[in-house]
């Protein structure tokens, strides 16, 4: 670039160096998340422009290289330098960069700290530019699908390792998609590839059993609770709130706190580092309350610092921190696998939440949802014609009741759905008039009671109703993510339990029902 555009190079160096000075006057490519280097932009660019990832086709490439044919031309150098000139100025796009950021925010990621592989950012930039300009991909899916891959990225440390092989081979995959809808698809079909149920149960348990600082899986753990809208361990602070950047002062807003204080382990015999730092003994407190705690044994300071909060807040605290209840009174190795195992969960809840806001609030929500109801009943999709209605008797009947209830919980015992209440089998906009509801506040009150009587207090945690339009009538959509309990109805006397096969849901009893949750609800 020095000897064939110098122009270009300066424009690299200067793009770095002024993202990481803030200026007042102009906009600029300064921000809070990332202060990439020259070369690191430059891969975005051969990315970009060539589909290649390796560096060493980098110099091969600017010298005329065909990569094919290993032959060198002349007329292939300028040819290709046109190429990474076009590359460049989409990779030095202040608007494209800014745009670019708010998707790592999205999954998390709103601190450069927690970062802890710049190659891996800078790829999902190479995703984004294109998206964004090769296939036209709508700012608003393209933003949720650059969140999710970045999560799956970085909780995976899927480029440690051979990077540069590993990169290779996902741009490969895109290189006979066509459009934006296939692009979107490959994507998330990489995500769901490495996200199996033996990664949530087996692998990211043992993952998070070390006691790095740096640990991909500890950063993801803190990204969670950002897309959770969680607050800090014992405060009523938001975790986005107290971990922003921008916010300089002698001491971080936030702490990591042991949660079993080391000396309260040496106490007990237990000295190694390896041991007291485990990342399952840490959690995210403020500052002073951190300092407050100090060197207090877990039965000294839990019961002073819970008796601020309401029951209702603890229980949010303790699911959002992986807290087993009564978890100051167990085993340290007990504790540590117990808490582990509940990371892992709110990790994985924080994915299927950034799944789930695949929906936007304007037209392009309006077109998923019929494309959605347009697919027809599946295993995650299932329509009901009212809530509590029989249309056959015009009045109101229990047997509808639990038949929404039972496809609910058969979403949440399985992976999952959304469940759509005023569309008929045959796809027909009914709306909601046939329910009798004085208007849709007293509806949701009366889903939000049935909830609370047949299958308990939890259910906020994953069922999250709203009201869309269809076909000019509105319709109530509950998507449903996967429990991490087995989730009963309760029908009479009866417990029941329900799971999703195919389009239909399916009651299970007994030996059946017992083994199946073994399987599905493993820890």
């Amino acid at each position: 670039m020095s000897v064939y555009w110098d122009d270009g190079r300066i424009m690299l160096e200067n793009f770095c160096r002024m993202a990481k000075t803030p200026t007042n006057d102009k906009p600029s490519p300064y921000n809070l998340i990332s202060q990439p280097e020259p070369d690191q932009l430059l891969r975005v660019s051969v990315g970009l422009g060539f589909r290649r990832a390796r560096l060493h086709y980098v110099y091969s490439i600017l010298r005329g290289k065909d990569l094919e044919t290993g032959e060198f031309s002349e007329e292939r150098r300028i040819e290709q330098f046109e190429i990474l000139k076009k590359s460049q100025s989409r990779v030095l796009n202040l608007t494209y960069w800014h745009d670019f950021l708010k998707a790592i925010a999205l999954a998390g990621y709103r601190n450069k700290d927690y970062i802890s592989s710049q190659t891996n950012l800078m790829f999902a930039y190479t995703l984004y530019l294109i998206g964004r300009t090769e296939y036209q991909t709508n700012e608003f899916r393209l933003r949720q699908v650059i969140a999710r891959w970045f999560f799956m990225s970085s909780l995976t440390g899927r480029f440690t390792g051979s990077p540069e092989s590993a990169m290779e081979s996902d741009l490969a995959r895109l290189r006979n998609i066509k459009g934006a809808d296939e692009f979107i698809d490959e994507l998330d079909r990489v995500c769901e590839e490495v996200f199996t149920d033996d990664y949530w149960f087996i692998n990211l348990p043992n993952n998070l059993a070390n006691s790095s600082p740096r640990s991909p899986s500890l950063f993801a753990s803190y990204a969670s609770l950002v897309v959770l809208d969680a607050n800090a361990l014992f405060s009523k602070q938001k975790v986005a709130d107290l971990i922003d950047a921008s916010i300089k002062s002698n001491r971080s807003a936030l702490e990591r706190h042991h949660l079993f204080p080391k000396a309260y382990l040496k106490s007990k015999g237990i000295t190694d580092l390896r041991d007291t730092n485990q990342i399952a003994n840490y959690a995210i407190l403020e500052w002073n309350d951190n300092a407050k705690i100090s060197a207090k044994s877990p039965k000294d300071y839990v019961k002073k610092m819970v008796s601020r909060f309401q029951p209702h807040e603890i229980k949010d605290m303790y699911y959002w921190h992986g807290l087993p209840d009564n978890w100051e009174e167990m085993d340290y190795q007990e504790f540590l696998i117990r808490r582990r195992e509940r990371i892992s969960k709110i990790i994985k809840d924080a994915y299927y939440k950034l799944k789930l806001n695949l929906k936007p609030k304007n037209e392009d929500r309006q077109l998923s949802i019929v494309n959605i109801i347009m697919q027809g009943e599946t295993g995650n999709v299932e329509f009901k014609s009212t809530l509590r209605t029989n249309l056959h008797t015009g009045q109101p009947d229990t047997k509808i009741e639990l038949s929404v209830l039972k496809t609910i919980a058969g979403f949440l015992n399985c992976k999952g759905g959304t469940l759509f209440v005023g569309v008929s089998d045959d796809k027909e906009a009914l709306g909601l008039i046939s329910d009798g509801f004085e208007n849709e506040d007293k509806l949701h009150l009366h889903l939000v009671n049935l909830l609370n009587d047949r299958i308990g207090p939890n259910w906020p945690i994953y069922i999250h109703p709203r009201f869309e339009d269809y076909e000019g009538k509105r319709i109530l959509v509950i998507d449903c993510l996967p429990s991490q309990t087995p989730i009963y109805v309760k029908d009479g006397q009866n417990q029941r339990f329900y799971v999703r096969a195919g389009n239909s849901t399916s009651e299970l009893q007994g030996y059946e029902a017992q083994e199946y949750i073994k399987l599905r609800f493993r820890s």
